[in-house]
């Protein structure tokens, strides 16, 4: 049964801008900034949030907001969403409301806009996570040297943090999609919104992010139902218990042919490989 979209702009956005700089020498010439900017959020014409972006897929971002931090159940619920860039706006209509959140907001470690609604240890205390598809070493190394050639945005002015979905295929990963943003919270949450737009299911792909592995970021894997979380730096305590516990594999400190299983070693197949 196909998904009930909501109607959505495409307001992307210039992502860098020239500025003049003087170098250690003295010497002065141009070169990219990485632009950032503010989106606030209207949900049914009540400001919620205002989010600091690279403004790449900023509805898609908007979307997976609302669905990580719980406000919404189903892109199903949501009726538009209109970016405008000459107010800095965005504004999201539904269809019955946003639902009730539990608790009091939690400040998080992410950077920028990190609030997370809800009792979320309540939520992850029955979870566990089903693993459709084993990754393997090959389909890890695959995996890391694609996004070696993404990356357009850090590559031109720095700044960035990077996240990518990618489903293994035996000694190989596909890659799905790949998102820069000023914060990691950023990147994984409009993968998370374009995810609900595409009617992409969780459960046999792989989630890499640039960022430190946090409970925030192993939270937010969890709730996109992915049960394999890679990133190039390491784990926080809080992170490493959570994904214990919920059954989330998680290897840290990969980069080139180096890594570190940390959690869920029985659903990776090393192989041995050096």
């Amino acid at each position: 049964m196909p998904t009930d979209k909501p109607k959505i702009s495409q307001a992307r956005i210039p992502s860098s801008v020239s500025t003049t700089v003087s170098d250690e020498i003295g010497d002065r010439r141009e070169v990219r900034v990485t632009a950032e900017y503010p989106l606030s959020v209207f949900v049914d014409k009540q400001e919620y949030v205002t989010l600091m972006t690279l403004g790449q897929m900023p509805e898609a971002l908007i979307i997976g907001w609302l669905r990580n931090q719980r406000l919404l159940m189903s892109v199903s619920d949501i009726e538009e969403v209109t970016v405008d860039w000459e107010t800095n706006a965005a504004a999201v209509y539904t269809k019955s409301g946003l639902r009730q959140t539990l608790g009091k907001p939690t400040v998080t470690s992410g950077c920028g806009q990190g609030t997370m609604f809800g009792d979320f240890m309540a939520e992850m205390e029955n979870l566990n996570l089903a693993h459709e598809a084993k990754l393997s070493a090959a389909a890890l190394f695959d995996l890391l040297a694609q996004i070696r050639v993404y990356g357009a945005v850090y590559k031109s002015s720095g700044a960035v943090h990077a996240c990518c979905l990618a489903k293994p295929l035996g000694d190989a990963a596909e890659m799905l999609i790949f998102v820069e943003d000023v914060g990691r919270h950023n990147a994984v949450d409009t993968i998370a919104g374009w995810m609900w737009l595409n009617d992409v299911t969780g459960a046999d792909k792989i989630f890499y992010t640039t960022g430190r592995l946090t409970s925030e970021m192993v939270i937010k894997c969890a709730q996109m139902n992915i049960p394999c979380l890679v990133s190039r730096s390491g784990m926080t305590r809080m992170g490493l218990e959570i994904a214990r516990h919920i059954n989330l594999t998680v290897i840290g400190r990969a980069l080139n042919k180096r890594y570190l299983v940390f959690s869920g070693a029985e659903y990776f197949d090393g192989g041995g490989a050096k």
